[in-house]
């Protein structure tokens, strides 16, 4: 029997994509008027003394050991040991949807969520996996894929996990997805599509003519009267390369493409701000149509998975991105990374566009960490073994055909030696 509160919420949300998309476990999910909610009153209104939560406070203040306090002198107790709201800090959640509004112009005048913080883009996949994937919705995502998007989906989530070729003669698929997202329509009746641009395992980001054929195929799926949840996975987003990629994320065109699209954008500062330790995430949606009433509700579902996993994400990190975000030094300081990924692309650009092999062969890349070869002839998994123990180079099979490559851990003065090392066992591999 359901919780009355996920009743609720579930009936603010009737006739929209939303109720049509969820999972089982997405139905049944809600926010509950427990201590969370209690203390968020008692914030407001426990003038003489406020005794719901178990933290310590002195002269009210939280109380902070020294030897704690010392690493971080800078930041008020409260900024690195107080729990953070279940959502995310007020301020961090504003500034990051500020942020994604200047990256993204064409959301500006769009209706969307505000972002949610979740503990790492990992999580936050998996939070949406929970919410709309189950044994009867499956995910559709491209091949090649990321390895941790099967293992939410099938492992986590008992979910089928389906896949489209993402390329076909040096270019993006358009006519495979096409076919993959109206069969999985027809099918089910729904599509829960995932892509990841800049994309990993493959570093490849679609032009503005790919883009608009995208948002075609979901727009016409949608007319069909299919819902469709596509989610994007944001998390290389703005490492672009060369001046034909579409620079604002695809969640920006289907925020509010049709009332049966459900978009969803997973980004985070795990990449776009080299913090890749502080598992810090968002989560932000976006639907034509969808009340401030239904967004809440949302919300609040996407909030009980969060209560109900973690609680709630980090508290220092949350301070230390809003410290980030006030230096004017900041923005400049990213763009000398970003400036050093882009030399270290050019470099591997320069030398894979001189190189030419009949065992490996680059994928289509242009963007982000990564590259990766399609492997002829011999097993990705064999040639990834035999450069880590003879020649000292680690890499990523992501199955018996795809061998991830991320440049960006690789100095500049070491690309030619690293990938003249690849060809050469490759070559040598393909000969045995």
């Amino acid at each position: 029997m359901l919780n009355p509160l996920a009743q609720e919420l579930n009936n603010i949300l009737k006739n929209t994509a939303v109720e049509a998309l969820l999972s089982d476990m997405g139905v049944r999910m809600y926010f509950p008027k427990g201590i969370i909610a209690q203390s968020n009153d008692a914030k407001k209104a426990a003038t003489k003394a406020n005794g719901t939560i178990g933290m310590t406070v002195i002269n009210g203040t939280t109380a902070i050991l020294p030897s704690i306090q010392k690493s971080a002198p800078a930041f008020k107790p409260g900024e690195l040991v107080a729990y953070a709201p279940t959502g995310g800090t007020p301020d961090l959640r504003k500034t990051w949807q500020e942020k994604m509004l200047q990256k993204n112009p064409l959301l500006k005048d769009k209706k969307i969520s505000l972002p949610v913080v979740v503990p790492g883009l990992t999580a936050g996949i998996s939070y949406v996996a929970d919410l709309f994937l189950d044994g009867t919705k499956p995910l559709l995502t491209s091949d090649p894929a990321w390895d941790n998007y099967a293992l939410v989906a099938e492992t986590r989530r008992g979910a089928e996990f389906h896949q489209f070729q993402m390329f076909k003669d040096g270019k993006f698929n358009i006519p495979a997805l096409e076919k993959a997202v109206k069969e999985e329509a027809q099918k089910y009746g729904s599509v829960r599509l995932l892509l990841n641009f800049p994309q990993n395992p493959s570093g490849y980001s679609p032009t503005h003519e790919e883009v608009m054929e995208i948002c075609r195929i979901v727009r016409e799926t949608a007319e069909t009267g299919a819902k469709l949840l596509i989610f994007s996975d944001d998390a290389y987003f703005g490492l672009d390369y060369e001046d034909n990629i579409e620079k604002q994320s695809l969640f920006a065109y289907l925020a509010d493409i049709h009332e049966n699209v459900l978009a969803v954008k997973a980004d985070g500062p795990t990449k776009e701000d080299f913090a890749w330790g502080f598992r810090c995430g968002f989560l932000t949606f976006g639907c034509r149509g969808l009340t401030d009433e239904q967004y809440d509700a949302l919300l609040k579902k996407l909030m009980g998975v969060i209560r109900s996993s973690v609680s709630c994400s980090s508290t220092p990190t949350q301070s230390m991105l809003m410290h980030a975000f006030s230096d004017p030094a900041h923005e400049e300081q990213k763009a000398f990374f970003r400036k050093l990924l882009e030399t270290r692309y050019r470099a591997v650009r320069s030398f894979v566009d001189t190189h030419k092999s009949d065992v490996i062969e680059p994928l289509p890349f242009n963007s982000g960490y990564f590259m990766s070869f399609h492997v002829n002839k011999v097993n990705a998994e064999d040639l990834r073994k035999k450069l880590l123990n003879e020649k000292g180079i680690g890499t990523i099979s992501i199955d018996s055909r795809t061998l991830r490559v991320a440049f960006s851990s690789i100095d500049e003065d070491k690309i030619e030696s690293v990938y003249s090392d690849i060809y050469e066992t490759a070559e040598e591999m393909g000969r045995a």
